[in-house]
């Protein structure tokens, strides 16, 4: 399946096609081949923001990992019926739609899901 590389940050050379090879490698050898994976690095700004909303933990961290599809898929789908964040009215609905419907799969699967756009204004 897809293996999706993005560097976000300056802090460290990194170069993605070698990359991509021993990720490749990783793969086979756990043999999770069949599965999509995506891999963004980020400075250590952004990584305690996003570990500051999932973990709660107010400092940077070295990896996160997690299923982000749910999170994802229901972002677009609020973008589908027509939800923008643009302004910050506008975020502030759709942020209220998103967490909402998050909450709610979050209670029904056990997992802890946050919008993608928290802390956008």
């Amino acid at each position: 399946m897809s293996l999706v590389l993005r560097n976000l940050q300056r802090a460290v050379p990194i170069r993605r096609a070698p990359l991509r090879k021993k990720m490749e490698i990783v793969r086979s050898v756990l043999g999770v081949q069949k599965f999509d994976l995506g891999i963004i690095c980020v400075d250590n700004k952004n990584i305690q923001h996003i570990n500051r909303i999932y973990r709660e933990k107010n400092i940077p961290t070295d990896v996160l990992s997690f299923p982000f599809h749910e999170v994802t898929a229901t972002h677009g789908l609020c973008h589908l019926l027509g939800f923008t964040h643009s302004t910050e009215a506008e975020w502030q609905k759709m942020y209220q739609k998103e967490k909402q419907v998050l909450e709610e799969l979050s209670r029904r699967t056990g997992t802890r899901l946050q919008p993608l756009s928290r802390g956008l204004f």
